[in-house]
C-alpha cells in the first residue's frame, strides 16, 4: 500500500502529540502554568501543517518537496515539545541546540521544501496577508539580516534568556521570534534572484560573524553568563555549538551564493562579448 503525504501526516500528528515518553512538554498531558502556551504552540504548528495539507490536495507538490515539508514538521515537534525542550530548562548547551535547530536548520528546510503554493491555495486572499510583508521582508537580505540578528541577541541576553527559560509564554515568544525572522532571512538567501544574490552572500556572512562572536563570548566567558547555577562548562559547550555547529549551515549557504554570483558574473561577462 502506498502511503502518500497526506497519510502520513495524519498517522504522525496524532503519535507525536499523543505519546508522552516520546515528547517531555506534550500539550495533552502537560499540566499547570506551561500547558495553554504549549497547548497554544501545538495548534498554531498543526493549522501551519493541515493548512499545507489541504493546499497540497488542491495544489500537488513534488513528492520530494512534501516529503521534505511533513519531515521538518515532525522535525519542529519533537524540537519544540520533545526532551530536548525539557533538557534546556536546565542546560545552556541544550537551550542552544533547541536554538539553532529552529534557526539554521528547520526554517531553511522550510523554505527549501517551498510551500507557499500550497499554502496560498489553502489560505486563499486571506492567507496572502499574511505571508507578504515577510515576502516583502526577504526581498531586503540585509534587512531580514539584521532583524534576525536583533532577535538573536536580545533573547541570549541574560535577562530575556532567563525570562523565557523560567516563562513558558516567554519562551513561546522566543521560538516565535527565532522562526519568524529565520523564515525571511532563509528565503532571502535561497530564493535570491540575480539582483540579490551579492546582498544574500552579504547577509550571510554578517549573521556568521555576528553569531560567531555571540559564541565566542559563551565559549570565553569565565563565569556563568545565565545565574550561578548554571555549569561553567555546559555555557561553554553552547557557545561552541552557535560558533563552530551553527557555522556550518551559514558556510555551506554563503558558498552555495558565493557560486551563483561567480556564475552570474561568467553569463554577463559572455553575454557582453557577443554583444
Amino acid at each position: 500500500m502506498r502511503l502518500t503525504p497526506f497519510a502520513a501526516m495524519v498517522i504522525a500528528a496524532p503519535l507525536l502529540l499523543a505519546s508522552a515518553t516520546a515528547l517531555a512538554h506534550n500539550p495533552l498531558t502537560t499540566t499547570g502554568t506551561e500547558r495553554i502556551p504549549a497547548l497554544l504552540s501545538a495548534l498554531l504548528l498543526a493549522g501551519f501543517w493541515l493548512c499545507y495539507t489541504v493546499g497540497a490536495l488542491r495544489t500537488p507538490a513534488g513528492r520530494m518537496r512534501a516529503l521534505l515539508f511533513h519531515a521538518t514538521a515532525v522535525i519542529t515537534v519533537l524540537t519544540l515539545f520533545g526532551p530536548l525542550d525539557d533538557w534546556a530548562e536546565t542546560s545552556t548547551a541544550m537551550h542552544m541546540t533547541q536554538h539553532m535547530l529552529l534557526m539554521v536548520v528547520i526554517a531553511p528546510l522550510w523554505v527549501l521544501a517551498r510551500p507557499l503554493p500550497q499554502l496560498a491555495a489553502a489560505g486563499g486572499r486571506a492567507g496572502r496577508y499574511l505571508w507578504e510583508p515577510f515576502l516583502k521582508l526577504a526581498a531586503r537580505p540585509m534587512l531580514a539580516a539584521y532583524l534576525h540578528a536583533a532577535a538573536i541577541w536580545f533573547w541570549h541576553t541574560p535577562y530575556f534568556y532567563m525570562l523565557a527559560v523560567e516563562n513558558a509564554w516567554w519562551h513561546a515568544v522566543e521560538h516565535a521570534c527565532f522562526l519568524l525572522t529565520a523564515g525571511p532571512f532563509w528565503w532571502a538567501v535561497l530564493r535570491a534572484n540575480p539582483r540579490t544574490t551579492p546582498w544574500a552572500l552579504l547577509a550571510l556572512l554578517f549573521t556568521l560573524m555576528h553569531t560567531g562572536f555571540l559564541g565566542a563570548l559563551l565559549t570565553f566567558a569565565q563565569q556563568p553568563l545565565y545565574g550561578e547555577a548554571r555549569d561553567l562548562q555546559d555555557q561553554q559547550l553552547a557557545g561552541l555549538i552557535m560558533w563552530v555547529v551553527g557555522a556550518i549551515p551559514y558556510l555551506l549557504a554563503a558558498g552555495w551564493c558565493g557560486l551563483r554570483w561567480y556564475r552570474q558574473l561568467v553569463r554577463r561577462m559572455e553575454a557582453a562579448e557577443r554583444g
